[in-house]
């Protein structure tokens, strides 16, 4: 059935900070002027862009609902002609709060959506601070019946999880009621992929139910959750009209589409490794923008892990405004100097700081044996990594900077990092990322560098090829302590992506059954210090932190894996 849908529409392209409502506003008061100076009929912003999300417990501050309301109040009372969907929570007569959009024209709220289904899953704590909607909001613009539905009330968590979660169809309701425009204002957090099943769910929703269907999701970061800005226009048959990528960097602040005139569009993804380097140095960007920090710092140790680490920091805020600290000791390689300044040279960090950690580490030592106690093995090499986040901590302090860690999440899931000392930091940068995806993505961006921002490869090839160290201790490698990186992200990947249980693992798999075991064994010992971690930018579906929420004291006697109390010896495997 073909419908006459002439009709412009403005898909608002705003990156909110989370509770500075009257900014809020005037991002979306300026998406409103370049609307209608492109004769759009309807401005389409993203869900909760007032009070930017995540929100979370700033929903429970006194007065904080009603500003945001009442800045929705305010726009409403410009919009003239043109019809704004505005998001923003908003305080119900029976008490709690709803997750709504506003429907805004000719000066007053013409209607409101509130969110029906909330998810409580993962990142997602909606069902904790919001009442659903009781119903599906519809109303008409010059003619056309027009329907407002709230993220997951669209995507009803195909986007992240096989098959329905929920009972209800928003979608099916508003199309049995003749809707022939759905507009979806989201908040939708990046994974990798998610941008795909996205489009995919869209063009199934609008050939299936015959409808137009109009989607932008928030852009920018905010704490551990970054947005990819997308913006998708699907015709009623299910062509796509219009797609905006991935952390598009177009300065412009709406797109406008006209449904009728614009012809069908082919829409290609970003590589996965391309992908999540855009998440994170919009995660970076975002994080430092939003706190008010000017510089990063991050220890240079030659490897791979702080290679990509500073590579992402350079690509998010410049090479001015990061330093570079080396910090050898008597177990550092000469290699390991000369690459971490070869790195350095090849970002342009001309801000460059060495402080080796001999004395310190040797004076520490000794006031500890002078009291009669040894200092050997894993307590050596803590007092080594402890001291350079002493000193990583105390150049922030002075410079009022942040601290970016290095640690990857297949050295968070084993504990293989130290309390106080590597893990120091603000935001940890590759902490969503398996040490194979970080030489992955290392090698991506030396054979892309131009789609990464730079004109040459920076990362040095003895970064990526050499193996892995923290040389802590005489001729140490990674694989003393730890399974081979390729067998040991294979298991995590199960356990924590998939929750799969360790007889599930032993019987799909050909690692050592006993190993499997161990893994598992660490991987929940290891929770004490993935609670004390950085902000861990999120880039997959099962993220520490946030969307993880484990016991630190626990025994599984299901079978599934026997665990055991924590251990206090931080790089103990």
């Amino acid at each position: 059935m073909a419908y006459n849908l002439h009709v412009k529409i403005a898909l608002a392209h705003i990156d909110p900070i989370i509770g500075d409502i009257n900014a809020n506003r005037d991002k979306v008061l300026d998406a409103l002027e370049d609307a209608r100076g492109q004769d759009a009929r309807i401005l389409l912003c993203p869900e909760l862009v007032i009070c930017g999300y995540p929100p979370r417990d700033l929903l429970l501050r006194s007065g904080f609902v009603e500003a945001c309301e009442h800045a929705v109040k305010s726009i409403a009372e410009q919009t003239g002609d043109c019809c704004v969907i505005v998001g923003s929570p908003r305080r119900l007569e029976s008490g709690g709060f709803a997750n709504s959009a506003f429907v805004c024209q000719g000066g007053s709220i013409q209607a409101i959506a509130d969110k029906q289904l909330l998810p409580g899953y993962d990142v997602f704590d909606e069902d904790r601070y919001f009442k659903p909607g009781l119903r599906a909001c519809e109303c008409r613009l010059d003619g056309v019946h027009i329907g407002v539905l709230l993220c997951e009330d669209a995507w009803q968590a195909r986007d992240v999880t096989s098959g329905d979660r929920y009972s209800m169809n928003p979608v099916a309701d508003l199309a049995a009621a003749g809707v022939r425009l759905l507009l979806v204002p989201s908040a939708s957090p990046f994974i990798v992929g998610k941008h795909a099943r996205h489009a995919a769910e869209i063009v199934r929703l609008a050939s299936r139910h015959e409808l137009a269907v109009a989607v932008v999701n928030q852009h920018g970061a905010n704490d551990d959750l970054v947005f990819n800005g997308e913006a998708f226009l699907v015709d009623e048959a299910g062509r796509m009209l219009f797609a905006r990528g991935e952390f598009n960097k177009s300065t412009n602040r709406v797109d406008v589409i006209d449904i009728e005139d614009d012809e069908p569009i082919t829409m290609s993804d970003l590589p996965d490794d391309e992908a999540r380097y855009h998440a994170l140095t919009s995660g970076v960007e975002g994080y430092m923008r939003k706190t008010g920090h000017g510089e990063a710092i991050i220890g240079l140790s030659g490897g791979i892990d702080s290679a990509l680490t500073a590579t992402i920091a350079v690509g998010a805020i410049g090479p001015d405004r990061v330093t570079g600290v080396l910090m050898p000791s008597r177990y550092s390689s000469a290699g390991s100097r000369t690459d971490a300044i070869e790195l350095a040279d090849r970002l342009g960090i001309s801000s460059r700081i060495e402080l080796p950690i001999d004395s310190l580490h040797a004076g520490v030592v000794d006031v500890i044996e002078a009291s009669g106690e040894s200092v050997e093995g894993l307590t050596d090499q803590n007092i080594q990594a402890r001291i350079r986040g002493l000193l990583l901590m105390a150049l922030a302090n002075e410079r009022k900077a942040l601290v970016l860690s290095t640690g990857n999440k297949s050295e968070l899931a084993m504990g293989y990092a130290t309390l106080y000392g590597d893990m120091n930091g603000a935001v940890a940068v590759l902490g969503d990322l398996y040490k194979i995806q970080v030489q992955s993505m290392a090698r991506w961006i030396n054979s892309s560098p131009g789609r990464a921002g730079f004109a040459s490869p920076p990362i040095p090839d003895a970064s990526i090829t050499k193996p892995p160290s923290a040389e802590l201790a005489p001729d140490q490698v990674d694989e003393d302590s730890l399974p081979a990186y390729g067998v040991l992200d294979d298991v995590l990947r199960r356990l924590v992506d998939q929750e799969q249980s360790v007889k599930q693992v032993q019987d799909e798999t050909d690692h050592d059954p006993e190993l499997v075991a161990r893994i598992a064994r660490q991987l929940d010992m290891s929770q004490y210090k993935r609670d004390q971690a950085a902000v861990i930018l999120k880039t997959s579906p099962r993220a520490f932190g946030r969307g993880r929420p484990w016991p630190l004291v626990a025994r599984d006697t299901s079978g599934s894996v026997a665990s055991t109390s924590p251990r206090t010896s931080d790089r103990s495997v």
